[in-house]
């Protein structure tokens, strides 16, 4: 899907398409290679084509007045000679549609021909501008290899046959070396234009990551601040479902507690909405709990209908960080809650130990309940969660059934 994505979205040539080649074009729009559609000529491929098959037919005639005053060349050979070069002029047009099979023909017909030089040129640059250097470099030898034989079968009139066999060797390189260069150029644009579409990808991937770790975070701390909350309405709502004839005390005080836990979860998700719209930092108008706060979590748990032990052994808790004093918080408030849930009427015992340089330890644990117990849905997000915030404060937190058939969960957190 994401690579889907980035084709759509990838940046495809926007210039002025008649000042560029049509091959570069093609290359550049990423729609051009599943289509499989020739690339067409733009009015530059026109001019080009157009410049060259004229430079071609101007090096025929050269050729053509060297042959003329060549005596030892017959009228007939002479001839066959132009109508070769004449064939050969009017192949310039298919150099973009064949490069190699022209740069490859063009060789034998090179040999025998003098007034397709230029066509032989030609070809060779355009191969060196289309293909691989491995190319280039057969059909350059081929030349190479022929072209002693040539200047001995025809010597030029007026040059000696070592400076015309310099002058052909020093020409090739010249002209390979100039589609060498045109082709790297081109290759820099194209590397240029992956850059781009690599660097736009992976900047829309990392949008998308961060975008994702953002609803995880805003879900986690929704789940977390009411969660709690949400339960103990449930708890009393279900009281009263249950016991409409308990006494009117009774019945005042889980009344008090549920408005309190409404009033308490409007608030807190208030904050919450406050802080997302306003793009402020965690510590900015959000609630934030320390261990300072555990016993009043444990106070509203018990006065739910809970039964919670809790063991606080921490030395200094003045000093234990904000961060770590939060997670120990969030940790138990998750257990607490979803001993509550799954485990009604069990004794949950909560521990927390420690001290600066040795580290917070916090351990939730309940029994197995007696009798049956309703099913109640859940996806297991919050223990996924807690192990989160535990990682992210780096520490530790394992979870998972007791011998006796209870739950435990132990966390470790760091206190430098």
């Amino acid at each position: 899907m994401t690579g889907d994505k980035a084709a759509q979205t990838a940046p495809v040539f926007t210039g002025p398409r008649w000042f560029f080649p049509s091959a570069l074009i093609h290359q550049l729009d990423p729609d051009a290679h599943r289509s499989g559609r020739r690339p067409r000529r733009t009015a530059r491929d026109w001019v080009v084509d157009f410049a060259c098959f004229v430079l071609a037919a101007l090096v025929g005639l050269a050729g053509a007045e060297t042959l003329a005053g060549n005596a030892s060349v017959p009228e007939p050979l002479a001839l066959t000679d132009q109508v070769i070069g004449a064939l050969a002029c009017a192949a310039v047009w298919l150099r973009r549609r064949w490069p190699f099979g022209l740069a490859a023909g063009m060789v034998p017909v090179s040999f025998v021909s003098e007034t397709s030089g230029g066509v032989a040129m030609i070809a060779l640059f355009t191969l060196a501008v289309h293909r691989p250097f491995r190319y280039v470099a057969w059909v350059a030898g081929a030349h190479m290899v022929l072209v002693p034989l040539y200047l001995w079968w025809r010597p030029d009139p007026d040059l000696p046959y070592l400076a015309a066999l310099i002058l052909f060797v020093v020409l090739t390189a010249a002209v390979v070396g100039w589609g060498m260069f045109v082709r790297s150029k081109r290759q820099l644009m194209l590397s240029l234009r992956d850059r781009a579409r690599r660097a736009e990808t992976e900047a829309r991937l990392r949008a998308e990551q961060a975008q994702r770790l953002a609803r995880e975070a805003i879900a986690r701390e929704m789940h977390d601040v009411l969660a709690h909350r949400l339960t103990l309405l449930s708890v009393h709502a279900g009281a009263l479902e249950f016991r409409p004839d308990a006494p009117r005390e009774q019945i005042a005080r889980a009344a008090g507690v549920i408005r309190e836990s409404a009033h308490e979860a409007l608030q807190d998700l208030r904050e919450i909405i406050g802080v997302l719209r306003a793009g402020d930092s965690d510590d900015a108008g959000r609630p934030q709990p320390t261990l300072a706060a555990l016993d009043t979590l444990v106070a509203e748990s018990r006065g739910a209908g809970m039964k919670v032990i809790l063991d606080q052994r921490v030395t200094e808790p003045a000093a234990v960080p904000a961060s770590v004093g939060r997670t120990a918080y969030r940790i138990a408030q998750e257990c607490l809650t979803n001993a509550r849930k799954h485990a009604p009427g069990t004794e949950v015992t909560v521990t927390v130990t420690g001290g600066p340089g040795g580290g917070l330890a916090v351990t939730v644990r309940n029994p197995a309940p007696e009798g049956g117990v309703p099913h109640v849905p859940g996806a297991g997000q919050g223990l996924i969660g807690l192990t989160e915030r535990a990682t992210l404060a780096g520490g530790t937190l394992r979870h998972g059934p007791t011998p006796d058939g209870g739950f435990e969960v132990r966390a470790r957190l760091p206190w430098a």
